[in-house]
């Protein structure tokens, strides 16, 4: 499944190709991830992510043009990061074990987006161009959990008739609003978190007498 691109048709400036450039690029993406992390998306400004990157502001328009650029980047490299994730089932014989490590992998890739997916969800709603990517995302992002879903059902144990498209659905709606949270939770309530989801999922899509 090909992941949305969300900088297709957008107005790039060129990705540096030397070093100190890139550099001060990653810091202005970074400063970008704490201050939409901090204070959202309409209350962080390009005059404050340059001195949270230590530049002055002409130094942030050298690589964006808009603090809504900056977004989208961060968003499309949250994607990405995404799509390298291996859906297929991991853990041997241990499913439930290997449905833990595969959460716990996917949110730790999401909860390095946390501040930019804050910041997304905020100006989705004033910005119609956006609000038409967030609806690829989605429709991507189910599809994976979708797939991932049918991969454990040909497993030994798996329930018979399950609705793996609502199932899915409702999961992934569950694992965008964790995101939306992350900002603000613990690495205690995180695993917590991984826990209570790999239960649900795992007695959603096996039998209650399957321990493996």
């Amino acid at each position: 499944m090909s992941r949305p691109n969300l900088l297709k048709g957008e107005d790039l400036l060129s990705e540096p190709s030397q070093q100190r450039s890139r550099l001060k690029r990653a810091r202005i993406e970074a400063a970008g991830l704490a201050l939409f992390g901090q204070k959202g998306y309409e209350r962080t400004s390009i005059d404050e992510i340059a001195a949270e990157a230590k530049l002055a502001t002409g130094g942030v328009y050298r690589h964006f043009r808009s603090k809504r650029q900056l977004l989208l980047v961060l968003m499309d490299q949250l994607l990405e990061d995404l799509s390298q994730l291996d859906l297929r089932p991991r853990g041997g014989s241990n499913i439930r074990e290997g449905l833990r490590t595969f959460l716990g992998r996917a949110l730790a890739t999401d909860i390095r987006y946390a501040g930019a997916y804050r910041a997304w969800r905020e100006a989705v709603v004033t910005d119609a161009s956006l609000a038409g990517k967030e609806t690829e995302i989605r429709a991507w992002s189910t599809g994976r959990v979708r797939m991932a879903f049918s991969l454990l059902q040909q497993l030994p144990g798996a329930r018979a008739g399950i609705d793996v498209e609502a199932l899915a659905q409702v999961m992934d709606e569950f694992f965008w609003s964790l995101l939306g949270q992350a900002a603000s939770l613990s690495e205690t309530a995180m695993a917590q978190w991984v826990e209570a989801s790999t239960h649900l999922i795992f007695h959603a899509l096996f039998q209650d007498h399957c321990e493996a």
